[in-house]
């Protein structure tokens, strides 16, 4: 869900054919040609497929054993509130030590968590606290995996396939979520949640064993002559600091807050207002996945950084519009049809926005900076669960989700407001980071980013 002092052997540009020769790899997957990506992206995509089978079967097992959706907030909460309070940590360690082990250790420590939820659900003991302290404990193990992942990303494909690495990332993730809620909807309906837990456990040795056949050269680390503590005062003295970032950080935050809660009412979407059940859940979990993968192919298509800042703002908007549509409707083909549209619009703008990010800072913050981008895009959500569970404990579940498509109308009014006038930094901050092999692209011009 890969590391640090050192860098990918094969990081470098790929050089062209020669004359006559074999045509390298089409443009949107131009990031296969490193080898270390390969690995890290087969053994990824196995694993995610796992992962979201059991996001969807402990949604379902809570709403199971519960009925209740302020307990389903309060579960999203458990899970990925660690990410807020210890990103900043995990961000300053992966500047520090190599990306490389920590990601071994953190995928390890995730497959031991899915194999004791597993046992204890097929042991038929589990009960809402088990889900709790295990989702918290996961938590903390993604707080570490996040940054170190993220910053990987450059080490594996250097900085001219960046950008497509990102979206063919965005891509397997989003690949994963069609294909595992999809699986886990039929699992949970036949044979019980217990066995999607079990399978996710399995599903980490794939990306475990691509991590350990990785070929890497040592890189410097970070100067450890500053304490721990300095080094994070460091990274989000950067983010305050610098415009651009942090404007795409605050919007990042504030849709994961109101926004991308929705996710966590989507059981009582399936059951009690569009009457589909686990099956039911399971695809309109894989229709969000439908949409994020059309997203994320669609951004993998583009070569340059020009115009990412609009599409951040545009995709904000289209996603608080279909979140606001599919709240209030009550057929089942068309709510699926609207998030498609939300899975879409959300994933262009976290992949454009990540991007955006990469692009503008120094290798050196890469992990520390990532941490902030971990706090904003998953710290957010948990608050946001917690409210989303409450308020809809209180008004409905759909007026819930409508309220936080609303609040995301709201942020992309302000993001767009203040584009104009960080432009001209974007630009020269993307030139100083030597994006695209030293030299900006032509299409990099004063309105390229964001």
């Amino acid at each position: 869900m890969a590391p640090l002092d050192a860098s990918a052997t094969n990081a470098r540009p790929a050089p062209g054919p020669p004359p006559g020769g074999k045509a390298g790899p089409p443009a949107v997957v131009r990031a296969l040609r490193h080898r270390n990506f390969q690995l890290f992206f087969g053994g990824q995509l196995i694993s995610l497929i796992g992962t979201w089978m059991q996001m969807v079967a402990q949604s379902w097992l809570v709403y199971r054993l519960t009925g209740s959706s302020l307990l389903l907030g309060t579960v999203g909460f458990a899970g990925q509130i660690p990410v807020f309070l210890l990103a900043p940590v995990g961000g300053m360690i992966a500047d520090r030590h190599s990306r490389h082990r920590i990601v071994i250790g953190t995928q390890t420590s995730a497959m031991v968590l899915a194999l004791v939820l597993s046992g204890l659900t097929l042991a038929g003991v589990v009960r809402v606290w088990h889900i709790m302290v295990l989702a918290a404990l996961l938590g903390v193990v993604n707080a570490f995996d996040i940054p170190a992942r993220q910053a990987f990303i450059v080490d594996m494909v250097g900085k001219e396939d960046l950008m497509n690495a990102i979206a063919l990332n965005s891509s397997m993730f989003n690949g994963a979520r069609v294909i595992g809620p999809a699986v886990a909807g039929v699992l949970v309906a036949s044979i019980g949640e217990g066995w999607c837990f079990f399978a996710n456990g399995v599903s980490y040795l794939a990306v475990i064993a691509g991590l350990l056949l990785m070929t890497l050269d040592r890189l410097p680390v970070t100067d450890r002559a500053s304490s721990p503590l300095e080094h994070i005062a460091e990274g989000f003295s950067f983010v305050r600091d610098t415009a651009p970032i942090r404007l795409l950080l605050l919007l990042v935050g504030l849709v994961s807050l109101v926004a991308m809660p929705y996710t966590v009412l989507m059981p009582i979407f399936a059951d009690q207002i569009l009457h589909g059940g686990a099956k039911g859940l399971g695809l309109l979990m894989g229709a969000t996945g439908v949409g994020a993968l059309v997203g994320a192919l669609v951004l993998a298509t583009r070569s340059g950084l020009r115009g990412l800042g609009r599409i951040v703002a545009l995709s904000s908007v289209g996603f608080g519009v279909s979140l606001v549509l599919f709240a209030f409707s009550h057929i089942f083909w068309l709510s699926a049809a609207f998030l498609v549209g939300a899975g879409f619009s959300m994933m262009l703008q976290m992949a454009a926005s990540n991007t955006l990010i990469q692009a503008m800072v120094p290798d050196r913050l890469r992990g520390r900076v990532m941490s902030v981008y971990s706090m904003m895009f998953m710290g957010m959500a948990p608050m946001g669960a917690l409210f989303a569970g409450a308020v809809a404990h209180k008004v409905g579940a759909p007026l819930a989700v409508a309220i936080g498509g609303a609040g995301c109308l709201v942020g992309s009014a302000v993001f767009a407001s203040r584009l104009p006038g960080v432009r001209v930094q974007a630009r020269q901050l993307i030139i100083a980071q030597g994006m695209a092999g030293g030299e900006p692209p032509e299409e990099m011009n004063v309105r390229s980013a964001p």
